[in-house]
């Protein structure tokens, strides 16, 4: 049972190749403001932990990809308006981040342990026993790369969450079983998506990290791209800040 609308999206409609290009298109004549955009938005939220800040940042910078998808005129500020979906955007942001963290936090406690047991499996030999590590090491291998692709998977049914928050103004529970629905019925093309966008991504960072930064926002703005194929733009992100019309003396 859900309490948001009946909103119809389309199965199989993300083009990863399209997403990219119109994503870039979308943003080349004001790309280095949205490289400003991003970075501001991901610097402030990382600054709280459990991404409490991320989600309005995610909200915000949403919301100009739509408001430039429209023709609407965006100013730095705008990014801040994602703070008027504060509340719903948290929830969303808890849902997904708390999950890995159940996940994360476990798993680096058992490398360790599993290491110590490792060592003192070796017994009193000055060397730690060769088998013994490398079959440790290999089970971690093939745990992590578990592990990764579990928060891949979680991460891709979270894929419009904040854009359903911003566009069509639903609540943060809801926005995550819809995005989880609509990431499932294109889950293979968002997860070609995923792959490029961060191969693009490690690229970047293999560049002292700056290049990283310079990639992103292509990658978000794919990703607005990737929503408007399997949803639509419905709604006006935010309304305009037009004063109130003066007092009339009659």
């Amino acid at each position: 049972m859900t309490n948001y609308p009946d909103i119809p999206f389309k199965r199989n409609a993300v083009e990863p190749m399209t997403c990219l290009r119109e994503g870039f298109d979308r943003i080349k004549d004001k790309y280095w403001f949205f490289v400003g955009l991003t970075f501001v938005a991901i610097l402030i939220g990382s600054a709280v932990p459990l991404g409490i800040l991320l989600g309005p940042m995610m909200c915000g910078l949403y919301m100009t990809f739509f408001m430039k998808r429209l023709g609407q005129p965006i100013e730095f500020g705008t990014l801040f308006k994602g703070f008027d979906h504060f509340g719903q955007s948290v929830i969303a942001t808890l849902i997904h981040v708390v999950p890995i963290v159940i996940i994360v936090v476990p798993a680096y406690l058992l490398f360790y342990v599993g290491f110590i047991v490792t060592i003192a499996a070796s017994g009193d030999s000055q060397e730690p026993n060769p088998t013994a590590m490398f079959g440790f090491l290999g089970f971690m291998i093939l745990f992590w790369l578990a592990i990764v692709l579990v928060i891949i998977v979680v991460s891709i049914l979270f894929t419009f969450s904040y854009p359903l928050i911003v566009d069509r103004r639903l609540q943060g529970i809801d926005a995550v079983k819809l995005s989880a629905r609509a990431a499932l019925a294109n889950f293979w093309r968002l997860l070609g998506l995923s792959l490029i966008t961060g191969l693009m991504g490690f690229v970047g960072v293999l560049m002292c990290y700056v290049g990283a930064f310079l990639v992103m926002p292509i990658s978000y703005s794919a990703l607005a791209v990737a929503y408007e194929q399997v949803f639509g733009i419905s709604n006006t992100p935010v309304q305009p800040n037009i004063p109130p019309p003066p007092p009339s003396f009659n």
